[in-house]
């Protein structure tokens, strides 16, 4: 496993299945890594960010960055947005779990806000 306070340094890896999610242990240790926005599901698959801006503008704007963060690591996320709340969530489907990208790309959604 990576070292985690490097998480925005390193890029997504395919996964095309044949390996194990990680543990519900392994994702609370990574979780500790991202911003107070990322929480992970209460069976430990999925990890997802909830997001408030000012107005539809920067929503919109976060939406689209982190729509470009997902195609440029090829690991897509479900978003769902309204006017001022963003909720982005992360799983790696191949594995029906969670993978190190997931928290690879949380990290970079959460550098979008520093």
């Amino acid at each position: 496993m990576t070292t985690p306070s490097k998480l925005t340094e390193r890029r997504c890896v395919p996964c095309e299945g044949g390996v194990a999610p990680l543990t519900t242990e392994q994702a609370r240790e990574l979780l500790t890594r991202l911003g107070p926005n990322w929480q992970l599901s209460a069976d430990g698959r999925k990890i997802s960010g909830h997001f408030e801006f000012k107005n539809y503008f920067r929503t919109t704007a976060f939406v689209n960055a982190v729509a470009w963060i997902a195609i440029h690591e090829d690991h897509h996320p479900d978003i769902a947005f309204s006017y001022k709340n963003c909720d982005v969530t992360f799983w790696t489907h191949a594995i029906d779990g969670l993978s190190e990208n997931d928290f690879i790309c949380a990290a970079k959604v959460d550098a979008l806000l520093a």
